[in-house]
């Protein structure tokens, strides 16, 4: 094709769209964006121990001895799941069946964990399961984890068990979240916490042009998402625009998820120190609003449903209800994504040498079982009786299990690096074992599209048709072994 030379090249794994399900983007009107973690990409690690040290101050002003207590970056990952009645951290697969265990920071043996969850499914509607559906989680659950292991050594004052430890927690990071003192660290060195994507403002500059009406809807005040989006994109803007140029409509402290799910007051900011005007009509202009509803969006704009995309970073606040209640496209921005693609192509030698193994190691076990079968005829004199002795049969299965327990030898570290992939303690986000993790399985039910960043539209385009791949079956892969 004459002049493709021009065209960028096809992204990395680690900056693609990947689609559960098709979306014509060709036919989205608007698109709606959150800002912490979506259009604002925090260090983690900084900004997560900041938060931690605030939780410390809060639950030390409890009596809860903190003060020697240290954030720890790798003790837990999005998607993980804190059982309160147990003081648990676990992994599990799409299933709910739980792949990995720890009990406050100590990984659980396999035989405990068997006693402790064998027959127990992981239900997210049930009170005792919190989810970490998002990076703000981990400051929270480290801490949780780290007061565990305390309150089994010596108590904790004013906890009863590890359920009324985990309210003590939750109640001082919603503190620490509330009373804006963590925000205004953050807001005061954003070059310390924030993760500038040069990229961005272009992708959002082609959206707009595209004649697709942008929006902010964030749960953030005036002050800080002013603040926060100036540092994240004016520098990469055009001379003379800014980031309020590129939104039809800013709507903050939207309360999401109550902003899809119930009607809300709104007021207009009508000052730059923050003044609100009441709205009692609804929105009639462009602008910044403060509260409101996406009902009140979509007959703003006159779009409905599938006309408007929301991309954000929350699987439930974000994802979940703006489809399941509003009927929004969603995508979902999973940064961590970038780090676990490139980790799975590191290790892809040794995954193509893990899979040749396994496919062996299926052939030995059919031989040795059918060996086994025909010897259990023999001796018990029913059915078809082998051509060969039973002493033959012995000596087939003895040679067969020699050679697996010689495969198991091979396959036992590499399997044991796999599951050891991004994070030795809990391994990739999006599986357990050979299995999809709980966190995948609410990607896929929720997420229509997700990627790793904003900017990963620049690749797309305004004009894409995103096409979900043919679902796979387990006997999609019948040919294997033929």
């Amino acid at each position: 094709m004459e002049g493709h030379q021009e065209f960028p090249a096809y992204p990395p794994p680690g900056r693609r769209i990947y689609c559960n399900r098709t979306l014509n983007l060709r036919a989205v009107r608007a698109i709606g964006f959150d800002m912490d973690y979506t259009l604002v990409h925090y260090r983690v690690e900084p900004w997560e121990r900041r938060a931690y040290e605030h939780l410390k101050v809060k639950l030390s002003d409890l009596g809860v001895p903190t003060a020697d207590l240290e954030f720890d970056p790798d003790l837990v990952t999005r998607g993980l799941i804190i059982d309160t009645e147990l003081g648990n951290l676990v992994k599990a697969n799409r299933f709910g069946y739980v792949t990995r265990a720890c009990h406050g920071t100590a990984p659980l043996e396999f035989e405990r964990q068997r006693e402790i969850y064998g027959r127990t499914l992981v239900y997210l509607s049930e009170e005792r399961y919190v989810f970490l559906n998002t990076l703000f989680s981990l400051s929270e659950a480290c801490m949780y984890a780290q007061l565990v292991d305390r309150l089994d050594e010596r108590g904790m004052p004013g906890a009863l068990g590890y359920a009324d430890l985990y309210r003590q927690v939750r109640k001082g990071i919603d503190e620490a979240h509330v009373e804006g003192e963590l925000k205004a660290d953050i807001a005061a060195d954003p070059d310390r916490y924030v993760e500038r994507d040069p990229e961005m403002a272009l992708a959002l500059l082609d959206q707009r042009e595209a004649g697709k009406k942008l929006l902010l809807i964030t749960n953030s005040d005036w002050a800080y998402t002013s603040r926060m989006m100036a540092h994240a994109l004016d520098a990469s803007l055009p001379k003379g625009v800014g980031w309020r140029d590129l939104f039809e409509i800013v709507i903050l402290s939207a309360r999401k998820p109550d902003f899809f799910t119930q009607q809300m007051p709104l007021f207009e900011v009508a000052t730059e120190d923050g003044l609100l005007r009441p709205c009692p009509g609804g929105i009639r202009k462009p602008g910044i609003y403060v509260g409101g509803d996406a009902a009140q969006v979509e007959e703003y704009l006159g779009v409905s449903g599938e006309e408007v995309l929301y991309v954000g970073d929350h699987i439930f606040v974000d994802v979940h209800v703006s489809k399941a209640v509003m009927r929004w496209r969603t995508a979902l921005i999973l940064r961590e994504l970038e780090a676990e693609l490139a980790a799975l192509e590191g290790f892809r030698p040794q995954q193509s040498d893990l899979a040749r193994m396994m496919e062996e190691k299926i052939r030995l076990e059919f031989a040795f079982s059918q060996a086994r079968l025909q010897l259990q005829r023999r001796q018990a004199g029913y059915g078809p009786q082998p051509s060969i002795s039973s002493q033959k049969l012995r000596d087939t299965m003895a040679e067969l299990r020699a050679r697996l327990v010689a495969l198991d030898e091979r396959i036992a570290p590499i399997a044991k690096q796999s599951g050891e992939i991004l994070n030795r303690r809990w391994g990739l986000l999006l599986r357990a074992g050979n299995d999809k993790s709980h966190l995948a399985r609410q990607v896929e039910r929720y997420a229509d599209i997700y990627t790793s960043r904003v900017s990963n539209f620049l690749f797309e385009t305004p004009f894409v048709y995103l096409r979900a791949p043919r679902g796979s079956l387990p006997h999609d892969d019948s040919q294997v072994l033929a």
